[in-house]
This record gives C-alpha cells, structure tokens and sequence, in this order.
C-alpha cells in the first residue's frame, strides 16, 4: 500500500474488528465488507421474527372452531343454496365462460385418472398448506407471518360469503349434466347427506378455499425463494383448478371470487421487506459510503500528505541531479 493511499481508503479496504487484549485493533473477517447481519448474537438467523408456536397452535385452533361454528350456522339452507346453484349457472351461460362439462370429459377417459384426481382433491389440499406455513416458520419466519395473516383473511372472508351465499356444487345440480367423481369412483371426503352433521360444508362452493389457498402456496414459496426453478409452483395451482372443475366440486366463478378476494389480501397484507438469505442468515444489504472528499491544497493539509509531497519533491531533485 503507497503513501497515496489514505487512512479512510485503507479503513474502508480493510475495516476494523473487535479490539485484542493487546489493545490493537484486529482486522474484520472477510466477505464482511458491506454486509450487516441482522442475526442476533448466538441465535438462529431471524429468530426474532418467529412468533411462539404454542400461541400459532393455539391460533389455528381457534380458527378451525370458529369455521365449524360456521358450518352449524350454515346448516338448513338447503333450497337457498341450489336456488343460488341454478343462478350461478346460468350466470356463467351467459357470461360465455367456458363448460364444466368439458373439461370433466377429458377426466372421464380412464378409472385410474378419474381416482387420482379424486386422491389429489381429498388428499393434497390442507397437507399441502400446512406443509407451506411449517416451512416457512422454520426457515422465513418473516414470509410465514405474512402468509399466515394472508390465508386467515382469506379464510374469513370466505366463510363470511359462505353463509351470506349458501351455494350447491355443480355435482348436486341435475342440469349441469356433470357426475359426482368422488362417489361414483372414490375416494370422497363427503358424507352422503349434505345435511349430516360435520365438519365440511357442502354448501360452502364460493369461494373455492382449495384453489385460494393453492394459489397463496405457490405466491408465498415464489416470494420466499430465490431459485430460477420458484415459477413451477405455479402448477400446484393449476392443477388444482382443473381437479375442482373436472371433478364437479366447483364453478368458475367460484374460481374467480377467491382470486378476487386473494388479491385484496394480498393489496392490504404488504410482503415483507427485500433481504438476501445467504447460508441460512438473514443479511440486508448495505451501500458503502462514498469516498471523502480531499481538503484544499494550503497549510492546513495533514503532515502525512506533506510527508508524501515532500517524498515526491526528493526523489525529483535527486533525478535532477543524476541527470547534472
């Protein structure tokens, strides 16, 4: 390092770590130039993000008490919910959106495929979410909160549509001239009377919590991860919204009310900050300050740029005097 390079250049190049019991100041690790970790001193990166799981438990429990005091509500609207199926229905015929028919024509082709989306539809739906939101807690405590209150909005305000507008599937409704694939071939989460007492409401179509929630998965794990391969989760939702159509659980517009209401989640709910997660830390990224401005040529300038003209000057004469 020459006499031009300056103490500011040579703090910034190498910047100070903690003191040494010699009372000298040793120099930062490397790779720390820049970079401030928001880590915690011997705690696990964003630790003081995540909420205490005994009260996240306790929060689901309360939400699944309070859908099923929902369910009890919804119960006896029996003519209400297909007066509305048929006014659905017609809706879309006249909105031209596409058959449901046809897309549970390309289902029918074989037992095998018809069992396997019935197994994806009963099986894949709350796994799925709950494998999501335990991720998340464990490695974006951040993007867990975000997606939690993303979801439980979602889920209210669903169930607020669901008893203002009881609605029958199109599996329940002769006109649409679709089968029930999941009694017909199995397996059916479903009792056979949609009146019995239970957890599920067959009533409860619009809006669609499968594809809603399949659809915050897929948005949640894309804003959480970094790698070129997020996008394909994408097709969780896609292939979500072909199950619930082809196999006669759902409308279009059951579709398209929970995107809508999804999307004003998401408008309210603002997803967290921009961080780098490098080597399971969590670091923000820092702009290094610019270099200082060098004081005007005069008497007041520091000894060791004098010393470094003066160096300069020498050497100069001593040339000079060669050359004589």
């Amino acid at each position: 390092m020459n006499a031009r390079t300056g103490p500011a250049l040579r703090s910034r190049l190498c910047p100070a770590g903690p003191p040494r019991p010699d009372g000298r100041i040793s120099a930062a690790p490397a790779g720390t130039t820049g970079q401030r970790s928001s880590r915690a001193p011997g705690l696990p990166a964003d630790t003081a993000a995540r909420p205490p799981l005994v009260r996240e438990l306790a929060l689901v429990v309360s939400l699944f008490l309070v859908y099923k005091l929902g369910r009890q509500l919804a119960e006896g609207r029996t003519d209400q919910a297909f007066r509305n199926a048929r006014d659905v229905w017609h809706l879309e015929r006249d909105l031209h959106l596409p058959d449901e028919a046809d897309l549970q024509h390309l289902l029918l082709h074989g037992d095998t495929l018809v069992h396997l989306a019935n197994t994806y539809y009963a099986a894949v739906h709350f796994p799925a979410t709950v494998l999501f939101l335990g991720w998340l807690y464990l490695k974006r405590p951040r993007h867990y909160l975000w997606s939690r209150r993303v979801l439980t909005a979602v889920t209210g305000g669903a169930l607020v549509l669901h008893l203002l507008v009881p609605l029958a599937p199109p599996r329940m409704l002769g006109l649409t001239g679709l089968v029930d694939t999941a009694r017909l071939y199995g397996p059916s989460v479903y009792a056979a009377d949609p009146s019995a007492s239970s957890v599920e409401n067959q009533f409860a179509a619009m809006p669609s919590l499968h594809f809603a929630w399949a659809l915050m998965v897929a948005i949640g794990l894309i804003a959480a991860t970094a790698s070129r391969l997020r996008w394909l989760w994408l097709l969780h939702p896609l292939l979500t919204l072909f199950v619930i159509i082809a196999t006669a659980n759902h409308y279009w517009l059951d579709t398209l009310v929970a995107t809508a209401l999804l999307v004003a989640a998401l408008a309210l709910l603002r997803v967290p900050s921009a961080t780098a997660y490098r080597g399971g830390g969590l670091v923000v990224r820092r702009h290094l300050p610019g270099p200082r401005t060098r004081p005007p040529a005069g008497p007041g300038r520091s000894a060791r740029t004098g010393d470094a003209g003066s160096a300069s000057t020498a050497g100069a004469a001593r040339t000079a005097g060669v050359r004589r």
